[in-house]
């Protein structure tokens, strides 16, 4: 089993920065690619950045330039750090690894979700 766990959301004026860590633990083999998902009100869960295991960061487009995805694979550790936060930033963040363990099984796990309330 795996799991993964965020910290670092909270509420932030706008301009302002947060930013988020997610550790995996558990039967960690390999961690394959890492990601930060968001889910606003009425809204679906959608792809804010990801990066893969060799450190390729992609990001949406609403976020490029103000939000940077990084990894320790040492600690596989993904962050998230948001600069120049804005209101419709609000969501709530998910955390998201694709996991190989020590039997070759892979899998893909999500965190239990940090809220970011950006205010205007």
């Amino acid at each position: 089993q795996v799991q993964l766990v965020e910290s670092g959301g909270g509420l932030v004026q706008a301009g302002g920065s947060l930013t988020l860590s997610c550790t995996a633990a558990g039967s960690i083999f390999d961690i394959n690619s890492m990601a930060w998902y968001r889910q606003a009100p009425g809204k679906r869960r959608a792809l804010v950045a990801g990066i893969t295991g060799d450190g390729s960061a992609n990001y949406t487009d609403s976020v490029k330039g103000r939000f940077t995805i990084s990894r320790d694979n040492a600690k596989n550790t993904v962050y998230l750090q948001m600069n120049s936060l804005k209101p419709e930033d609000t969501a709530v963040y998910y955390c998201n690894a694709h996991v190989m363990d020590y039997i070759g099984m892979s899998g893909e796990y999500w965190g239990q979700g940090t809220q970011v309330t950006v205010s205007s």
